[in-house]
């Protein structure tokens, strides 16, 4: 009687325990790697899942623009060929990886997700390269370290969510401890010659700084708490 019960109560959790398991979708792979495969596939098709200025900014080579944000979206994407590899980035991953689970539901057989997004791709070298310096130098940036207070350098960007719920606080605290902190919050987008000078490669990022030298890092977010005690 007892084995009755059991039996059907494990095929039961076998397979729930099968159905819990999710199929992996596309492939997100690191920028050494996303560039090779590109390389080494004919006639790459290269989505830039961003908006068309971000695009016109910069963008990876033979890349054409569908913006992840747009209605038209799934329409655009369908006219690309299902069966051949599909490579698909955007700045940082969050729109990226949307888009390349979207293609797998439309059919999509090979999909490269770029990991990191362009932040990443930049940081290892893969930006064309370029005399012109994109806002402060980092003569002006080394400038901002003149003082005998700690100096808290703040990469941000309005597009980055944790950035987002940062900012009321790190600017409260620009007030709060002027007397013991200097607090500069750089927008990256605008500074991409330090961006890529001091190869930041995720947003939020953090630098401490005590007579000219970096005494903490850190990227990504943290809470208010976290950031006054490493103050």
């Amino acid at each position: 009687m007892k084995l009755r019960l059991v039996l059907p109560l494990l095929i039961c959790f076998i397979l729930g325990s099968c159905q819990a398991q999710p199929s992996k979708k596309y492939e997100s792979i690191p920028a050494l790697a996303f560039a090779e495969k590109i390389k080494t596939t004919p006639e790459a098709q290269i989505l830039d899942v961003r908006t068309p200025e971000e695009y016109n900014d910069q963008h990876i080579d033979n890349a054409k623009n569908v913006n992840w944000n747009s209605d038209d979206f799934a329409q655009k994407v369908a006219t690309y060929d299902k069966s051949k590899p599909v490579f698909v980035y955007c700045m940082s991953g969050g729109r990226s990886k949307q888009a390349a689970a979207k293609l797998s539901e439309m059919g999509f057989t090979s999909i490269y997700e770029l990991q990191g997004g362009i932040m990443k791709w930049n940081a290892a070298g893969l930006a064309p390269k370029s005399d012109r310096i994109v806002g402060m130098c980092p003569q002006e940036y080394k400038e901002l370290l003149n003082t005998d207070k700690k100096v808290l350098i703040n990469f941000y960007a309005e597009w980055c969510e944790p950035c987002k719920k940062m900012a009321p606080y790190i600017t409260r605290m620009q007030s709060d401890m002027k007397d013991k902190v200097v607090i500069v919050r750089l927008n990256a987008d605008e500074n991409k010659t330090l961006m890529s000078e001091m190869k930041i490669d995720e947003l939020p990022a953090l630098y401490l700084y005590e007579n000219k030298e970096v005494k903490w890092q850190h990227t990504g977010f943290i809470n208010e708490e976290d950031l006054k005690k490493n103050l």
